[in-house]
């Protein structure tokens, strides 16, 4: 048993209140379009999010079976998910990176592939490869394991370059091409990766270019002392092991498809893709980064703020969701400067403080 995501369900939002006479609604029919553009909290009442919320409950259900505590994380992978992004999960040994990676692919009724990222592993291990078929004179493309709508690769900085470069268009076009033949992957498509940022023998570091095409890079602690007593304790009852079959698939292809364009229709104000731009830009001129975060940052911090204002129950985002989700989207993106990295200063600490020197909208 490892790590439980039992995690709050999203907050409720109040009815609307239906209008009190006939006159009262032709008023508001009349109006409404001017006084809901700048309100943004007259938009909820627009937009039902309770299949979202509904889908969103049962998967949390489903991981709460197995894992303990890591709230955080499972809501921000659900985020990554509406969101349409691939996810790099770092930790130590042991915190659950990979049982939880397996298990939020367990609540999906899409195809799954696991792979196992080694120094000689080469990039027609992970794409597939092209043989010859003696019967027909030619040959044919036999798919890799690549092709599954949920990827898990598991200690992704083990591979070379040459197989880490197989992952660029993969990634970021959900394609590859082959003897000059393009192969589309499977909708949805979904990268779910993990390393341990300690051990460095035998490792690779990872190409700027592929860290950027990661909507999130989460860092997995180690549980509290209360939740490592109910690791404990379930083992000592006889809940041994990983029972991944206990785990449900709970959301389907096209629901799944449904939920994220529902997100993509989130209401956001121009002033907050302003405050969004600001804050990337930043990255670009701050004197402790000598590598600052590309527009695709932009996007990212966009996409996951409309999916984690959807989680929490808000068909509109705001500057909250935007400084909540700056670190997981900017700490990959951004490099260090020598000085800074000599006085221990860390990513996060940039973002942090790049979040208080530009001014929030309201």
């Amino acid at each position: 048993m490892e790590n439980n995501l039992n995690m709050d369900s999203a907050e409720q939002l109040p009815s609307p209140t239906p209008a009190s006479s006939e006159s009262a609604a032709e008023s508001d029919a009349a109006t409404g379009a001017t006084a809901d553009a700048g309100n943004p909290a007259a938009l909820t009442s627009r937009t039902d999010l309770s299949a979202l919320s509904r889908h969103a409950d049962a998967i949390r259900g489903e991981l709460s079976k197995v894992i303990v505590g890591q709230r955080d994380l499972a809501e921000l992978l659900l985020t990554a998910l509406l969101a349409d992004g691939h996810v790099l999960l770092e930790g130590v040994p042991g915190v659950a990176k990979t049982l939880t990676a397996k298990l939020l692919a367990r609540t999906l009724s899409v195809p799954f592939s696991r792979l196992q990222f080694t120094p000689d592993l080469m990039p027609s291990d992970v794409l597939g490869t092209s043989v010859f078929r003696p019967q027909k004179g030619e040959f044919e493309f036999r798919p890799g394991p690549i092709f599954a709508s949920v990827v898990l690769i598991d200690e992704i900085n083990r591979a070379p370059a040459k197989t880490q470069s197989a992952l660029f268009e993969v990634m970021e076009e959900r394609q590859i091409t082959q003897d000059g033949v393009r192969y589309p992957l499977p909708a949805p498509f979904v990268v779910l990766a993990t390393q341990n940022p300690i051990e460095q023998e035998g490792t690779y570091r990872l190409p700027e270019a592929q860290l950027d095409r990661f909507l999130f890079k989460l860092s997995v602690g180690y549980p509290t002392m209360e939740e490592e007593v109910q690791i404990l304790q379930g083992h000592h009852a006889g809940f041994g092991g990983t029972p991944l079959e206990a785990v449900q698939p709970v959301v389907s292809a096209d629901d799944l498809r449904e939920l994220r364009e529902q997100v993509r229709r989130q209401h956001v104000e121009p002033k907050l893709l302003e405050y969004i731009a600001r804050l990337v830009g930043q990255t670009r001129a701050h004197k402790g980064l000598y590598l600052g975060a590309s527009p695709r940052a932009s996007l990212a911090l966009l996409n996951g703020a409309k999916a984690l204002a959807a989680l929490r129950g808000r068909d509109f985002i705001t500057p909250e969701d935007i400084q909540y989700l700056a670190p997981v989207v900017l700490r990959h993106r951004i490099q260090l400067t020598p000085e800074r990295e000599m006085e221990g200063g860390t990513p996060d600490d940039v973002v942090k403080q790049i979040l208080q020197q530009i001014e929030v909208p309201r």
